[in-house]
């Protein structure tokens, strides 16, 4: 992997849980993110999967430091960004960047393309001077594949695939250095899906840029990723290259995900062997102790109840096999060439 340009240590976001009108009394809390560590290289992309509510969405707004952390470290080029504030954490923002998921609603109906665009040259003028902006704010819209006389239109007046790029060139006017993408794809259809993720792997390449890359099609997190790592209930279980992740998947609850994922060979889609998992995901507010997939997982045992699984390379495996895995009895998938 390259330089670490992001690191992130235990990182944890609990929501306290609260009793009473008057006298608010802490009675729990929701465990959303619940000590997640990675390393994010300069010029990478990492992809983020699980299921609804397994955290994604919280991890990059805590990333961002939309949210606060409960406890853990953010690490930028080594400066821990998770305590800042004011005009530090200002600055900081500058480089990290974020694009939303929903081009509907992450952009404003009464702001014309060309003030959403130019806004952020207002919290930090020295990228641009007053006199350059409108320059700046057509040159990104050529940038992302759109018309720069569109400037003077309202969102209304585009397209879903439109408005995305819309929101692409507002994460790219301050020239970050990283990217966070939280789901920017799930709201389109396929063929605008080629477009966006097109349009953001060659600005990667432009630019140097560095991409969380937050998704739910396994299929797009395969073409854009360099490495990935699965979410379960607050916890990454899983981490690696994507040959890995997709061909050596060795955590139960990655290898149902992949076996999930809709074949459109009807005659391979009837011989493949599916994992059905049973039961609901457990309230983050409660989660099992000891493993957290444990009471959806065929491989469970006494000490998955007790003893929490760390996120490391098992000694026992080999080759693309070897990498990070949050299980005690974690082994590659024997059906997996089915």
């Amino acid at each position: 992997m390259a330089e670490p340009i992001l690191e992130v240590k235990d990182l944890v976001k609990h929501y306290p849980l609260t009793q009473g009108i008057l006298f608010k009394k802490q009675v729990g809390a929701v465990k959303a993110v619940d000590g997640v560590s990675f390393e994010l290289g300069k010029g990478e992309t990492l992809g983020i999967v699980g299921e609804s509510g397994c955290g994604k969405s919280t991890l990059a707004k805590v990333l961002m430091n939309l949210e606060r952390a409960t406890s853990g470290q953010v690490l930028f080029k080594g400066e821990d960004i998770s305590k800042l504030s004011g005009a530090a954490l200002k600055a900081v923002r500058r480089n990290i960047q974020m694009v939303f998921q929903d081009p509907y609603t992450s952009l404003n109906p009464r702001m014309t393309v060309g003030d959403i665009i130019g806004e952020p040259f207002e919290i930090h003028p020295e990228v641009a001077p007053k006199g350059d902006r409108r320059k700046a704010v057509q040159d990104l819209l050529d940038v992302v594949g759109l018309n720069p006389e569109y400037i003077n239109r309202y969102p209304h007046q585009f397209s879903g695939g439109q408005r995305q790029r819309i929101g692409i060139a507002r994460g790219l006017a301050l020239k970050p250095e990283i990217i966070i993408c939280d789901e920017p794809v799930s709201a389109l259809d396929v063929s605008v899906q080629a477009q966006v993720i097109n349009l953001l792997e060659q600005l990667q390449n432009d630019f140097e840029l560095s991409y969380m890359f937050i998704a739910h099609d396994l299929s797009i997190v395969r073409h854009i990723s360099d490495r990935v790592g699965v979410m379960y209930l607050g916890k990454l279980v899983e981490i690696g290259t994507d040959e890995e992740i997709y061909e050596n998947a060795t955590h139960p609850y990655t290898q149902a995900l992949l076996s999930a994922v809709p074949v459109p060979d009807p005659e391979a889609r009837a011989n493949r062997d599916r994992i059905i998992l049973t039961g609901d995901i457990p309230s983050p507010a409660n989660p099992p102790s000891g493993c957290r997939f444990r009471t959806r997982c065929w491989k469970a045992e006494e000490r998955c109840s007790t003893e929490v699984p760390l996120l490391a390379v098992p000694e026992v495996l080999s080759g693309p096999a070897k990498h990070q895995s949050a299980c005690h009895f974690a082994a590659v998938r024997e059906t997996a060439a089915a």
